[in-house]
């Protein structure tokens, strides 16, 4: 995720102007989002392991995508707020580096 916030910082001083600047929000947001959705995977996965119910290899594998979108679909439906934070502080990183 580094090299991708990276790719978007602008090279010269200043502030990035023009048309360019939305479409990086909307680059950040989506990083932002696909961050809130791994977070969310991750705690999903925790849930399911303090449930405990004895499952298989293969089970566990399609316990684990079903997360994934689980996550994917909270994080794009409003989230829990992860993203938003994430989206603030990249922000405030770009500000300090233009």
């Amino acid at each position: 995720m580094t090299a991708a916030l990276q790719t978007l910082m602008p090279a010269g001083p200043g502030p990035a102007a023009g048309p360019e600047k939305p479409a990086r929000l909307e680059t950040l947001r989506g990083i932002a989002q696909e961050f809130e959705g791994v977070f969310l995977a991750q705690v999903l996965s925790r849930i399911n392991q303090g449930l405990g119910d004895g499952e298989e290899a293969e089970q566990g594998f399609f316990h684990d995508m079903f997360n994934d979108e689980v996550a994917k679909l909270i994080s794009r439906s409003g989230g829990v707020g992860v993203a938003d934070a994430v989206l603030k502080e990249m922000l405030k990183v770009q500000e300090v580096v233009a």
